[in-house]
């Protein structure tokens, strides 16, 4: 799609993946639709209602893609039952909504991205997994199974789907990395828990990137795992975090107390996902910024 101008819809378009990829996309001249939740304001806006499954399928006539990046953020407060159950309606029903509306039209789109998530691996320790390994155990492996379950309908009208398992984006505009900058930069960070736990990170560059080379290229579809060749442990990266910032990083936090400020949330934390990103590499897709040195400071 960089040859020539596509039409490109894109849920999720305010968060913090969305929002650079809609920027990229508009300034290589990309007519992008974004789905919103209110009125639309504009004919660039399509109304969309995901936790009860509804879209204005009409809005989507013409275009070329679909990139589905909604849903409620998973660091963003403490799992209740409540939350978890909004965090997997949000994800679960608008991508079954999209997925439905696509395979219904008359013309559908060349390619549907769903975004997806390592949390799909769940806990593997030291082990090194790529996009072969079965899903892992808990919350978040059940929500991605689902997660991308719910998009069987585009598939199976002959769409070419992709999911995105995405790590831990380097940025200092959101995402767990947003709220790690301003403690680094204060000199008060630290390595969480013991720091032996694998941090499979991402910078927001290469994100954009990745989705946009998964769009281009045709011949690929399935699970692609979004995250940089080298993951490294908490402790490399809280090490890497101080260099970069000139700041020191004495306060590790102990996972008692991240288990009573979190809850449930703390073992995403303290876990350890070891993710490479082998169909991605294999496709051709080279990072701009493989090590944690340039991710941080590209987000700077």
């Amino acid at each position: 799609m960089d040859s020539e101008r596509s039409r490109i819809v894109v849920a999720g378009a305010s968060g913090l993946i969305g929002s650079a990829l809609v920027r990229s996309l508009t300034a290589d001249g990309h007519e992008v639709v974004r789905l919103v939740r209110r009125t639309p304001r504009g004919a660039d806006e399509v109304r969309w209602d995901p936790e009860n499954g509804r879209v204005d399928a009409a809005g989507l006539a013409g275009c070329d893609a679909v990139v589905n990046l909604a849903g409620a953020g998973v660091g963003d407060r403490r799992w209740t039952d409540a939350y978890k159950t909004r965090i997997r309606s949000s994800r679960v029903h608008g991508t079954t909504a999209l997925a439905e509306a696509v395979a219904a039209m008359e013309r559908p789109p060349r390619v549907f991205v769903n975004g997806s998530a390592i949390g799909y691996y769940g806990e593997t320790g030291d082990r090194a997994v790529d996009e072969s390994a079965p899903a892992g155990e808990g919350f978040l492996p059940a929500l991605c199974v689902e997660w991308e379950a719910a998009a069987a309908p585009a598939q199976e009208a002959g769409v070419r789907t992709v999911f995105t398992r995405t790590g831990l984006v380097v940025s200092s505009g959101g995402g767990a990395w947003g709220r790690l900058f301003p403690l680094f930069k204060a000199g008060l960070g630290g390595r969480l828990g013991d720091g032996s736990q694998y941090w499979s990170f991402v910078a927001l560059h290469d994100e954009v990137a990745a989705i946009r080379h998964l769009l281009d290229h045709e011949d690929l579809s399935g699970p692609f795992n979004l995250t940089a060749p080298q993951p490294l442990t908490n402790r490399e990266i809280t090490v890497a975090m101080g260099r970069v910032l000139h700041r020191p990083t004495p306060f590790p936090v102990p996972a008692a107390v991240l288990r009573a400020a979190l809850g449930e949330m703390a073992g995403d934390v303290l876990g350890s996902a070891r993710v490479l990103p082998g169909r991605l590499q294999e496709s051709g897709f080279r990072f701009a910024f493989p090590e944690i040195d340039g991710a941080i400071r590209a987000a700077l």
